[in-house]
């Protein structure tokens, strides 16, 4: 059995070989075919956030592999009826997969710790492996062989940024982040980094420019997170100067890709102009959460396509 927490947990091999099985299934899709890999097999989704593309993607990607799925709110009482380690013990009898969309990432892994079947991250606060890995098969579909480019990253250093950072490390793209003094990777993650993907060609900067030079795709995320509402007219404020807009992107190169992994903060984060533009691939890189996902439910289940 495997989980799959953070991006770090899967080898360089095995994101080739969900990829393989991701594009398999995308084209058989783009056919009308809906092979049933996974009969019979049920699907929990577990989530304390809220949700669009994470639900939606998993839940139809699980139906189109022949299986079903049971969404579990708050009513379930998740974390707070009961322990997680009870709430595990007891869920993964009745499921073979288990996604978990949770505010701290503790909550994951200790489901995974009491859980005996697979358990998936569908985002916590310090990982978001099934939108990186989302992402870079978008990268990949436009630009072919990922090794040797440059992915940007601007913006909070958070989960997405944490989890592109690794994912970029294991199929050999270089990661370049520019964010603010104070919301950049802190030290322990670095340490993670360097043990988990020495190979990581990483440049951390303050400056946006310095950052998207010579970068194949530049990337963002909204500045405040679900969580720190609190905190987003501080946000704003700090983050000002990191908007991804046309006169940050022409500092890329021509044809550089803009992605964002939505909901998008219009005129915060992003223009209209850049996300609706020509360079944008965000709503492939949103329909790519169904594929991907299909091949990792599908890898993680040891089914074949």
């Amino acid at each position: 059995m495997r989980n799959l927490l953070t991006v770090a947990d899967l080898s360089s091999a095995e994101i080739d070989r969900i990829f393989a099985i991701t594009e398999d299934l995308k084209t058989k899709y783009a056919q009308g075919r809906r092979d049933a890999l996974l009969p019979g097999r049920v699907m929990a989704l577990l989530f304390e956030k809220p949700s669009l593309r994470t639900r939606v993607s998993f839940e139809a990607g699980m139906t189109n592999l022949g299986g079903s799925s049971i969404f579990l709110g708050q009513e379930a009482g998740f974390g707070s009826r009961e322990s997680i380690a009870d709430f595990g013990r007891v869920l993964s009898q009745y499921a073979d997969v288990i996604v978990v969309r949770a505010f701290k990432h503790e909550t994951a892994t200790e489901l995974a710790k009491y859980s005996t079947c697979a358990v998936i991250n569908g985002l916590t606060d310090s990982a978001h492996p099934c939108q990186a890995l989302a992402d870079l098969y978008t990268l990949k579909e436009h630009i072919g062989r990922l090794q040797g480019h440059t992915l940007a990253y601007v913006g909070d250093g958070n989960n997405v940024a944490r989890s592109l950072a690794e994912g970029c490390g294991r199929v050999g793209l270089k990661f370049a982040i520019a964010a603010p003094k104070g919301y950049q990777f802190d030290d322990a993650f670095r340490t993670h980094l360097k043990k988990e993907v020495p190979q990581l060609e990483m440049l951390e900067t303050t400056d946006p420019a310095e950052a998207v030079k010579g970068a194949v795709a530049v990337y963002t995320d909204v500045w405040t997170s679900m969580g720190q509402e609190q905190e987003s007219a501080h946000r704003r404020k700090v983050f000002a100067d990191y908007q991804i807009n046309e006169k940050l992107m022409a500092k890329a190169p021509e044809g550089a890709l803009f992605l964002h992994c939505l909901p998008a903060h219009r005129g915060e984060e992003v223009t209209d102009a850049v996300i609706d533009g020509p360079q944008s691939v965000v709503v492939q890189q949103a329909g790519n959460r169904l594929h991907v996902q299909k091949g990792v439910l599908a890898w993680i289940l040891g089914a074949q396509s």
